[in-house]
């Protein structure tokens, strides 16, 4: 066997006693095996940073509507107070859930209650009195005020509607 030799800056070789030929096996540096370590652990943990970065928007995006549709059917009622004094031919914004939602009291004395969100690309409806139509302002969208059917451009849904009941401390707007 062969002795060893040590040199500044240079893994310290030893023999191997149980090798038939004798060859060498490198001995590091307890310090450089911490550093290796202390190296593998923070790659590894910016890693898993970098992974947690990029998977984050990914899970929102596919969790969305999932999470939306639950809370749009958490509220099933709201109850306006004080909306059955509104005049007739005029319109009362209001949220409902999380969505806006509008309450038309026509000229007629019909009461209608519809979302106000606009099923071409979710802009917020407006009820237009002296047009006698729901116009929705990012497309040119039309809906009758009425039924919340789509009358001309480019909404491929009507809007949904929702049952009212005037009462006198206030109108109740349910799902339909």
């Amino acid at each position: 066997m062969s002795d060893s030799i040590s040199v500044p800056n240079l893994p310290l070789t030893v023999p191997v006693a149980d090798d038939p030929l004798d060859h060498p096996r490198i001995v590091e540096d307890p310090g450089e095996i911490r550093t290796r370590r202390f190296f593998l652990a923070a790659a590894g943990a910016a890693g898993l940073l970098y992974t947690a970065a990029l998977a984050y928007p990914i899970y929102r995006y596919l969790a969305s509507p999932e999470e939306m549709a639950l809370s749009a059917t958490a509220v099933t009622e709201v109850t306006l107070k004080d909306a059955q004094k509104l005049p007739a031919g005029s319109v009362l914004m209001f949220k409902f859930g999380t969505s806006p939602a509008m309450l038309i009291h026509h000229a007629d004395g019909r009461w209608i209650s519809m979302t106000a969100v606009c099923t071409h690309l979710g802009c917020t409806v407006q009820y237009e009195p002296q047009a006698d139509r729901i116009h929705c302002a990012c497309h040119g969208g039309v809906y009758n005020p009425y039924t919340g059917a789509n009358v001309s451009g480019p909404p491929p849904k009507p809007l949904k509607l929702f049952k009212v009941a005037v009462t006198d401390a206030g109108v109740e707007v349910s799902r339909a």
